[in-house]
């Protein structure tokens, strides 16, 4: 059994999220948002060293000490898998595990919005799920892609970097591709998954303009895209899209995008009052007739009156889900402002 593997179980008894390692310090996790620093030995180059080298794939560690990054997916046993980031610091070698849990957790058991499931009866457009690192954007979207894989006949792609959730044999064809081992990037996946007649297309991560552009593309040759940004609202998402393009694209981004969107879930995850489990707040945008006209006119601060005149759509603003979790008391009112968007509304 590799050492490391005693760190993966500890996180686990730990019910946590993450591990974190780097040359200097002590190993940490993260349980429940909150970091926690481990009662064993300062982490040396050598500890270190041995800890990464004996769990990398072969041939990625002499590239991980050339290139100084490494990213993948490592298997314990049947209990999980973990997103594994490599990296050098200032100081030395550092790692990050994030727990991939082995079971994909159903839209009921995440409690996420029932109208999620709507979202799978569609047969083309854009769905962006959002957040900061570590909000839940996978979780959600595996749970999406489990649901349509149990209810319906569909091909399905997953470009990811690396692999997280594996889906089994349901209903639907899912071909997972793994950046960097299954394909060179984000833009070059997506472009050989165009061709490749899925139905849907989910995309780990639209980085930068190529990938978003593609993924525009494909919405609009009438696929279903699933995808993430790193966005904490329906409109920062849309603002975020549209700025990544030169002026001289602006209007044709625009066009493309008030035709195809279809929905936006942004997601943060706030822990609780005593600081035992986490909660999810959401906004939640779902296309109207006005969404396309709002897009198109460049008028991204009419959302937040669109999604509370839909209310009964299944459509919220993120500092309203915030207050009723504060209203609710799972979550403080303090925890609740350093999440809000609108923060006099929780002074």
């Amino acid at each position: 059994m590799p050492e490391i593997d005693k760190l993966f179980n500890t996180l686990i008894e730990h019910n946590g999220s993450d591990i974190h390692l780097e040359e200097g310090q002590k190993p940490k996790i993260r349980v429940h948002g909150q970091l926690t620093e481990l009662p064993l030995e300062t982490l040396t180059k050598e500890s270190m060293t041995a800890l990464l080298s004996e769990i990398a794939i072969e041939g990625d560690w002499p590239r991980f000490e050339t290139q100084g990054d490494l990213d993948f997916a490592y298997a314990y046993g049947d209990q999980a898998r973990f997103r594994a980031n490599y990296f050098r610091h200032f100081f030395g070698l550092g790692a990050v595990f994030r727990l991939i849990p082995s079971k994909i957790r159903t839209i009921e058991e995440l409690d996420l919005p029932p109208r999620i499931k709507d979202f799978s009866k569609w047969r083309s457009g854009l769905v962006l799920v959002t957040g900061p690192t570590g909000s839940g954007k996978s979780t959600t979207l595996a749970a999406l892609v489990d649901y349509i894989n149990t209810n319906f006949e569909q091909k399905i792609i997953t470009i990811e970097e690396p692999v997280e959730f594996t889906h089994s044999k349901k209903k639907s064809l899912i071909s997972h591709r793994e950046v960097g081992r299954d394909t060179v990037s984000f833009s070059s996946g997506l472009r050989s998954a165009i061709k490749s007649d899925a139905n849907i297309i989910m995309v780990g991560e639209m980085r930068d303009r190529e990938t978003i552009e593609l993924a525009l593309t494909a919405s609009e040759m009438g696929i279903l895209v699933f995808g993430t940004l790193h966005t904490n609202s329906a409109s920062k998402t849309i603002d975020r899209i549209i700025d990544s393009f030169p002026l001289n694209r602006k209007n044709q981004i625009r066009t493309i995008l008030a035709n195809n969107l279809k929905a936006i879930i942004a997601q943060q995850l706030l822990p609780n009052v005593d600081k035992t489990r986490r909660y999810a707040a959401y906004e939640i945008l779902i296309r109207t007739q006005a969404l396309g006209n709002i897009i198109q006119m460049g008028e991204s601060m009419r959302l937040n009156s669109e999604i509370q005149m839909n209310r009964g759509q299944g459509m919220i603003l993120m500092d309203d889900s915030l207050m009723a979790l504060v209203q609710a008391n799972k979550v403080t009112k303090e925890e609740a402002y350093l999440k809000a968007i609108d923060k006099t509304k929780f002074v």
